[in-house]
């Protein structure tokens, strides 16, 4: 994650010097506010894949005498079926007709979203606890779950 996350502090970098650039000969709050929130958005994810490269070290893509075989083996943990995408997406739908109907609609849909996005997020939060409470099977072997994904 090396790589992706200077590739993103880069890009932080150009959106700083633009918005305080286009902010400081254009005297526009609108255009600066655009550009402030990318430069924030951009150092978000560069902040999050900088956080990911300290704590889990280099991965095969990051170095130069990998081979294929390096990058084989269960990538992560996939859900097979989860109703909260839906679920989000009606809320935003709720939420945008809100703002053309009225701020009670606007409300429910917002406490949709809410809602969504907290289902998201906790969905699978006690996968890792349960499977590390789970015993270990009798012949000792470290087995794969049959719903991770190999790469080809």
């Amino acid at each position: 994650m090396r790589t992706e996350a200077r590739l993103f502090t880069g890009v932080a970098a150009f959106f700083a010097v633009t918005a305080a650039t286009y902010g400081w000969f254009s005297h526009e709050p609108a255009g600066t506010a655009a550009l402030t929130i990318a430069f924030l958005m951009a150092s978000l994810v560069a902040f999050f894949l900088h956080v990911q490269y300290r704590k889990r070290g280099l991965r095969a893509q990051d170095r130069g005498d990998a081979e294929v075989l390096d990058t084989a083996g269960p990538l992560d943990f996939f859900p097979p079926h989860s109703p909260w995408p839906i679920t989000a997406a009606l809320g935003a739908v709720v939420l945008a007709l809100g703002i053309v109907y009225g701020l009670w609609l606007a409300l429910i849909g917002f406490g949709v979203v809410a809602l969504a996005v907290f289902g998201l997020v906790f969905q699978y939060a006690d996968r890792d606890a349960q499977r590390s409470s789970s015993p270990e099977d009798d012949s000792g072997s470290d087995s794969v779950s049959s719903t991770s994904t190999r790469s080809p």
